[in-house]
């Protein structure tokens, strides 16, 4: 077995430019495959992430721009099993230019650390004293070089007024990596229309009451001219990623014609490789070497070139994502994208597939060509 090992690798450095190239070009398909893969998968983790929250989102049946009375509010206050409650407006922002992307909500600030606690706030008793403060993601502190003090003013994009805000505290962790939340009250006053409420934000005593307590809100403002749509924090995300469905899909759908591509052209490297071979593959026959021998080596010897092509386009991808989730908050939301181990695990089965594949056909005619057919063949 050993002799056999040194001879598959002892093939591969005979053309090492081949060699090489064909290494590179299976680690960039599988490269690509690895990040578009991912980012179905990275969706599908964030809803996951959120199963066992106890909010709910109350919002309106009939879409963002048509917003919910702010007397809701009472009512939902008032609902069995509902311990928290803050009203919610999504006001867009812009930090500096338009490629600085603030995400703002301006929401109640009473009950905000009750309703978040697993975000990791600081500065909440600042937030409720002060009608100008802010909250700002770590994330989004470390990409504009922000500190805790700080004034800044956020541009609408939403709406056609701008804010002056003081940060007062930090967001650890919460569903974005950046965006930033300040008063509903102070949103209200600039805005000059009270009343404007996108979302109310449920938290509910225990995770068993969901279905209940969405079901009652729903109830309560049935046939009303603002009919709600309650559903779990797992469900509302959900549906907000829902609408990046098709590319997501796309995404996975094109990391797979990239490895296709790329697969075929190794079958096409690995059968001009064979047949550049003819003479010694005869030469090995007559010295008695059994064809399923020979085929197994010419296979081995794909394989392991696949293999190397997988380990390094995977490890890059890998690498490239932890450097930017570490360093690039520029990133958003994927700021926190990472290659799932069983994304690296399909990846890696692909590459064996393509090496197997791509010199199976040509290996297996070589392997049992006649002998005296090879050599009559021989350039």
């Amino acid at each position: 077995m050993t002799k056999y090992i040194g001879l598959v690798f002892k093939n591969l450095t005979r053309s090492k430019r081949r060699t090489i190239l064909t290494i590179l070009a299976i680690a960039v398909s599988l490269f690509i495959f690895a990040l578009l893969v991912s980012l179905p998968t990275f969706a599908n983790q964030v809803v996951a992430d959120s199963a066992s929250s106890v909010r709910l989102a109350c919002r309106t049946k009939m879409g963002w721009d048509y917003p919910l009375p702010e007397a809701y509010g009472v009512k939902i206050d008032a609902t069995p099993h509902v311990a928290a409650m803050a009203a919610c407006v999504i006001y867009g922002g812009v930090y500096h230019d338009l490629s600085d992307q603030f995400p703002s909500l301006a929401m109640d600030a009473d009950k905000f650390d009750v309703l978040f606690p697993d975000w990791g706030i600081t500065g909440a008793e600042n937030f409720k004293k002060t009608k100008t403060s802010a909250l700002v993601t770590d994330s989004a502190m470390r990409r504009f070089h922000l500190h805790v003090g700080q004034q800044i003013q956020i541009r609408g994009t939403r709406f056609a007024f701008n804010l002056q805000l003081t940060i007062v505290g930090t967001i650890a962790k919460g569903p974005s990596p950046d965006f930033l939340i300040f008063r509903r009250d102070y949103f209200e006053e600039a805005a000059g229309k009270p009343g404007i409420v996108d979302i109310f934000w449920v938290r509910v005593d225990d995770s068993r009451n969901l279905p209940q307590v969405a079901a009652d809100l729903d109830q309560q403002f049935a046939n009303s001219s603002a009919e709600t749509r309650s559903e779990s924090e797992a469900s509302f995300i959900g549906s907000v990623l829902a609408r990046f469905q098709v590319f997501l899909k796309l995404a996975a759908f094109i990391g797979v014609v990239v490895v296709v591509a790329i697969g075929l052209v190794a079958a096409n490297t690995a059968a001009m490789s064979i047949r550049e071979r003819r003479g010694e593959i005869a030469v090995m026959r007559a010295m008695g070497f059994r064809s399923r021998t020979i085929f197994s080596l010419l296979v081995a010897e794909s394989l392991v070139i696949a293999l190397l092509g997988g380990a390094l386009g995977c490890g890059a991808a890998f690498v490239l994502l932890s450097v930017f989730s570490l360093n690039a908050d520029v990133l958003g939301p994927f700021a926190v994208l990472r290659i799932p181990p069983a994304v690296l695990g399909q990846a890696m089965i692909v590459a064996m597939i393509l090496g197997v594949l791509s010199a199976y056909v040509p290996a297996l005619t070589a392997s049992r060509r006649n002998i005296t057919e090879s050599f009559r063949l021989i350039d």
